[in-house]
């Protein structure tokens, strides 16, 4: 899945977790319960097959489905419109959370139907690792103490590599780049 702000968002349910990759880092989430994505939130309580309709030049069936999601928190009806590859071309939908109304509308054009390469749902050679975990302190708070030793890392391997222009921030500010384009990513910032 695509996102904004360049953020993109690998769901790999057969691994049970989530990659979300920004710039040239990832963040890995496990998935559960809590944080189940989409459908895996709700229950369905109603699906019924309402014909065949053509979308978009794609052969589909329209389906109408009511759902309830697992916590009780909301519900939500309307139709979809899938290929007989579950592609769901069209979906019309009311959402219901508390007093909270909203209808959601979306249809795909353009598509085209291909093998994928499996390499799509990895990833990518060269993407750092950045677990927040490591950089957040007890309190939610950044450990400062971890940033100060990568920022240290980072001087010497510039002074070993002879360069000779400091980078202009202060030691406590010269965090290691992949944390800056991490939080960029996480903050638009």
């Amino acid at each position: 899945m695509g996102g904004s702000e360049g953020m993109t968002t690998i769901i790999r349910k057969d691994k049970k977790v989530m990659w979300q990759l920004m710039g040239d880092m990832y963040m890995e989430t496990p998935m559960n319960d809590s944080n189940a994505n989409g459908a895996d939130a709700f229950e369905i309580v109603e699906q019924t097959e309402v014909g065949q309709e053509t979308v978009n030049g794609m052969k589909t069936t329209k389906s109408k489905v009511v759902a309830v999601k697992k916590d009780g928190s909301g519900k939500f009806g309307g139709f979809f419109w899938a290929t007989k590859e579950g592609i769901p071309v069209k979906m019309d939908l009311l959402s219901k959370e508390g007093d909270k109304k909203m209808r959601m509308v979306r249809e795909l054009t353009n598509i085209k139907l291909e093998k994928q390469d499996p390499t799509l749902f990895e990833i990518p050679a060269g993407y750092t690792k950045n677990d927040m975990g490591a950089l957040m302190g007890g309190a939610g708070m950044p450990n400062l103490e971890e940033l100060r030793k990568n920022a240290e890392q980072r001087r010497a391997g510039r002074k070993r590599a002879g360069e000779t222009q400091d980078s202009g921030k202060s030691g406590d500010r010269d965090l290691p780049v992949d944390v800056n384009k991490m939080m960029k990513g996480l903050f638009g910032k």
